[in-house]
């Protein structure tokens, strides 16, 4: 697709990931939608793009209908939009009994159940040709001791977008899933940054991610993942799982003690 001209509506604008894409987008000089539930730090990334009279902000819970149904009424929706991209997430990195029924609840309605009933209530007011992209991980297609809730919202986020793709199949509309490996955000604890420096872990820049997201807007790939070994890693787990079986549990002593220590510390 071409990005010139294009209205594009980001969830997660603010964020790590999101935010270097909505500065991506805006030199590729496409209309952008920001979305984010921080009025301020919305106006702060919209103040610094490039031409930022030409992008709006949305300030919205998505995981709360009622503000789902203000996000619809919005004036910058009333031309349709010709990309909707599904980037607001969240995770907790800890063991499953350590985590809160709060924690878990709030991973599955913020990285599952907001994109899905966004993304129905949206295709009315999607132009066409259009495209929607769905923000994954290398960890939708491989289970990952610390990250069980987080891997389970993201399997599922993977086989919606494969679903709806094939849903929509002819209507003019596109689903696009993009599924970046470890990325350097705030999103990662201090256990986090620790565990992959130890087990040397590879991890990219949001601003490359978001480069790679351009690539993959433009060229319509469906399905694109990020990074090396990675790549290799979530084709093997398709085939062969027991093959990443066995490397992870080599990991989980390491991974154990970096997980335990973040709910010991009181941070989750």
């Amino acid at each position: 697709m071409k990005l010139e001209n294009a209205k594009i509506l980001i969830t997660g604008a603010s964020g790590g990931i999101g935010k270097a894409l909505s500065h991506a987008l805006a030199e590729q000089n496409a209309f952008l939608v920001l979305h984010g539930r921080n009025e301020s730090q919305l106006e702060q990334l919209k103040a610094s793009l490039p031409y930022p009279d030409r992008h709006q902000i949305i300030v919205a819970d998505l995981t709360q209908t009622a503000d789902r149904a203000m996000l619809l009424q919005h004036p910058a929706l009333n031309a349709g939009i010709d990309v909707l991209i599904n980037n607001a997430g969240t995770n907790e990195f800890a063991w499953l009994e350590d985590q809160t029924e709060t924690q878990i609840e709030r991973q599955l309605h913020v990285n599952v159940q907001a994109p899905v009933l966004l993304t129905k209530a949206m295709l009315p007011h999607l132009n066409k040709p259009a495209l929607i992209m769905n923000i994954g991980s290398s960890l939708g297609s491989i289970g990952y001791p610390g990250y069980s809730v987080y891997c389970a919202t993201k399997f599922a986020i993977r086989g919606f977008s494969e679903a709806l793709n094939r849903e929509l199949a002819g209507s003019g509309i596109k689903v696009l899933y993009f599924a970046p490996r470890a990325t350097q955000t705030s999103i990662n604890s201090d256990a986090v940054n620790a565990m992959n420096k130890e087990l040397g872990t590879k991890s990219d820049t949001a601003e490359s991610v978001a480069r790679e997201v351009v690539t993959a807007l433009q060229k319509e790939i469906k399905r694109r993942w990020l990074g090396w070994p990675e790549g290799l890693f979530v084709r093997i787990n398709g085939l062969i799982p027991q093959l990443v079986d066995n490397a992870i549990i080599k990991q989980l002593p390491v991974i154990a003690k970096f997980a335990r220590a973040t709910f010991q510390k009181g941070t989750h």
